[in-house]
Order: structure tokens, then sequence, then C-alpha cells
């Protein structure tokens, strides 16, 4: 399926989601990651497969964040955010919001999109370090721009260390270069089996 997806909102690319999804593979294998870093590579955008289900891409691609609290400035396009009826809700509208300072980012809700989706269809698979490289690599405001760190505990800010570390593979190994998926496959069907099972729950 996504051998004819474009992600639109991406204007580093024009290559297919699966080209993508390659590349950032192939750079993290060609460094010396450990096997299921290059899985993660593999699948870290699978879950804009929604778009097959009748999702919208603007509803599915993009920047992440939380909710249940006061949007960021540091979200992109958040001028959109007019017409969210979360703006009318005095109680979301504060620094935390329904949260504890400090709470940890697995008590905080994340805007809904292919990050969240394919964390919860994997996160049984797969080592942490590789659920938070798959929950958070398009939550630029909390792992680049530093926004919600009162809600961060200590143990995230150590496992969003693996999420820096994903990201450059993300943005910077795209190329007009495409990848041979013919080539590849043997090497991605035997390291998928590895951590998978023949079926999972989609």
């Amino acid at each position: 399926m996504l051998n004819t997806m474009v992600d639109d909102s991406d204007p580093d690319t024009s290559l297919s989601q699966i080209e993508h999804n390659l590349q950032t593979a192939e750079a993290i294998r060609r460094d010396g990651h450990p096997r299921w870093m290059i899985l993660t590579g593999f699948i870290h955008d699978l879950g804009k497969m929604l778009c097959f289900n009748g999702e919208p891409q603007w509803a599915v691609v993009g920047d992440t964040f939380p909710v249940g609290c006061a949007w960021s400035d540091k979200i992109v396009y958040r001028d959109y955010f007019g017409a969210n009826p979360d703006r009318l809700q005095p109680a979301l509208q504060t620094e935390n919001g329904i949260y504890e300072p400090g709470c940890g980012l697995r008590n905080v809700h994340m805007s809904w999109g292919h990050d969240e989706y394919m964390y919860r269809v994997t996160r049984q698979y797969l080592p942490e370090e590789a659920q938070y490289m798959i929950r958070y690599h398009s939550c630029y405001p909390i792992h680049r721009e530093g926004a919600y760190a009162h809600l961060l505990d200590n143990h995230d800010r150590e496992m969003l260390e693996w999420t820096r570390k994903f990201n450059p593979y993300d943005l910077y190994s795209k190329s007009d270069t495409r990848p041979s998926l013919e080539e590849l496959r043997p090497y991605y069907e035997e390291l998928v089996s590895e951590f998978f099972p023949a079926k999972i729950s989609w």
C-alpha cells in the first residue's frame, strides 16, 4: 500500500513512503545500529496506511503534540486550531491542563496520527527505545523545541535521547535515489519475522 503513497506534508521527498522507510532503515543499517533500530526505521511511518482506510492525509501525517493542556506555540500550524472545541474549555488551556507536573509522557494523551497508531499496534513487540522513536518522532515541539518539559519525568528525558538519535535518519536519509525493494525484501522480511509473529492486530 505504501508503494503508492507520497506524503504531501513532506517537502523533502517525492518518493513513496515505502522508499522513504527503506532509505531511513538502510541509513541506520549502514551505521551499524542494532537490528531493532533498523526495523524501527523500516516501520516508523507504516501508520500512514490509515490514509487508505478513509482518513485524509492532514489527519494522519505531520507533527504531533500533547492534548488535554494548553497548546505550545512551538506546534506547527497551531493557528489552524481555531475550530478545535478544546479552546473553549478553560481547564484544557492551562499549562498543565488535566495533568500533574512531571507526570511522565506515559500519562499524557497525544494527538492522533500515524505515530500514535503505529505505537499502539507495535508496542508489545519492540524495545521501549523503539517505542519512543515511533511514538514521538513527529513530536518536534517536545524533542526538538523543548516544549512541555514540565510534563516529562526523568525516564522520558532518558528515552527521548533515542528519539533524537533516530530523527536525523528520518529527516536526512532522503534522496532521489530509489532503493531496490526487490533486492532488499528478503533482508527485511527476515528482520520483521524476528520481532513480529505472522499476524498482528491492526
